[in-house]
């Protein structure tokens, strides 16, 4: 079984995109006016980027959060008064098995559920295993084909994209294997946008998204995912770096923060 490796930086892309760097969350929040989503990134492990994401959400006012992080159950779980509660909140969440770096970098952006919605998109094994097994499109189900997953990539992005998953994944994976690693991505990309969706039906905008770096990027992220789905939307998405990133950058706006100590996440396949 091969452990995911969360990729720390994603600083290139194949289509170039005008990107701003922001230096702080009103800056954020300016550039983001008139937004209906705004997809926050970040590295998962990194405090910096979690406290951004706050600050962003304390200034932006939006009128739900849709994370990465939460099934749409635990969501639905999160009532007013237990989001209140952080020991408890962490408790009913189960956080500690979950897999999610400290529960403390997450908290202050769940706690919006004490006067907000809050929607789950996290894809379950069970799920990511059918896109891996049988292509994301299958795993979907009936609307596969609003959210483009029923058109193939071309190749040029095909192997882009299965490059990126190799080196995330330490350059550990048997080759024949990659697609599917793809597929289980665009299934998250897709799960992700349709939450958006539906708390924009609900609530109108703006809706911030909380998601990792990879799912930000405006080019195979949850932003293409939108642009076919709902091409009308204006959608702004931000990625976090832990060193000022070089070449195109696939984000409408970007921001640097220190890095933090962590082990070598390849030590394991060596």
């Amino acid at each position: 079984m091969f452990r995911f490796v969360f990729p720390i930086l994603m600083a290139t892309s194949a289509l170039p995109v005008a990107a701003s760097e922001v230096a702080d969350a009103v800056a954020l929040s300016e550039a983001a006016q008139g937004a209906d989503v705004i997809i926050l990134g970040e590295v998962h492990d990194n405090p910096h980027h979690h406290a951004l994401q706050a600050d962003a959400v304390a200034a932006i006012g939006p009128t739900a959060l849709v994370f990465e992080q939460l099934t749409e159950a635990a969501a639905a779980s999160v009532t007013p008064e237990l989001a209140g509660d952080a020991a408890a909140l962490e408790e009913a969440l189960n956080w500690a098995e979950s897999g999610w770096p400290d529960f403390s970098y997450y908290y202050p952006l769940i706690a919006f559920a004490q006067t907000g919605p809050i929607y789950g998109a996290q894809v379950g094994r069970e799920a990511a295993q059918a896109a891996f097994a049988d292509g994301a499109a299958a795993a979907f189900g009936p609307d596969a084909g609003r959210y483009g997953l029923t058109t193939a990539l071309t190749e040029e992005e095909q192997a882009t994209r299965e490059a990126e998953q190799m080196a995330a994944h330490c350059d550990a994976l048997p080759e024949e294997i990659l697609p599917g690693f793809v597929e289980a991505q665009r299934l998250r990309d897709a799960a992700l946008a349709a939450a958006t969706l539906e708390a924009l039906e609900a609530h109108g905008g703006p809706v911030v998204v909380i998601t990792g770096n990879g799912h930000a990027r405006r080019d195979w992220g949850i932003p293409s995912i939108l642009s076919v789905a709902a091409a009308d939307l204006n959608v702004v998405s931000l990625g976090q770096f832990e060193e000022t990133p070089q070449g195109d950058i696939p984000f409408d706006l970007w921001a640097v923060a220190d890095p933090v100590e962590r082990p070598d996440p390849c030590a394991a396949f060596r």
